[in-house]
């Protein structure tokens, strides 16, 4: 991702999330902080999807994970997702956790797949709604990213 990709990236916050993060948000974390990784999906030219983690020391972050809505349900969010681990894998990472909306079992189920282990809650993490947030983790064993029907 670099700041080009901002409009696009800000056109799936809206289309993606109640809460989406800022424009200055973004820039913040493509300039200034040395632990972000991002990366954009791109389809006939025009970003369709992103993803954003974190890497301190051998654990990764997910921050975000987006497809546009009319891209959904096609596979890409397992694309991402891969791509995410294999990139926090080849970076150091030995672990990897994120949070999600406690009411986004398709986001779960996705995680899940990857590995990914419910490991506790935050109570009222959302603040558009007070909603909590499941925990998750995941191990990334090495030579090994997502599931074998890729």
């Amino acid at each position: 991702m670099t700041l080009d990709d901002l409009p696009d990236i800000m056109s799936i916050e809206q289309d993606s999330f109640t809460t989406p993060w800022t424009e200055e948000a973004f820039i913040n974390e493509l300039t200034n902080n040395m632990f972000a990784q991002y990366m954009v999906m791109e389809y006939q030219g025009k970003v369709i999807g992103y993803g954003g983690m974190w890497i301190i020391v051998d654990e990764a972050h997910i921050t975000n994970i987006a497809i546009l809505t009319p891209y959904r349900g096609q596979g890409l969010g397992k694309r991402l997702m891969h791509e995410l681990q294999k990139t926090a894998r080849f970076l150091g990472a030995v672990r990897m956790t994120l949070e999600v909306r406690a009411s986004n079992e398709i986001a779960q189920r996705l995680y899940r797949r990857y590995g990914f282990e419910a490991a506790g809650i935050r109570p009222g993490y959302y603040s558009d709604n007070q909603e909590d947030a499941v925990i998750m983790w995941a191990d990334l064993p090495k030579g090994r990213t997502g599931t074998s029907d890729e």
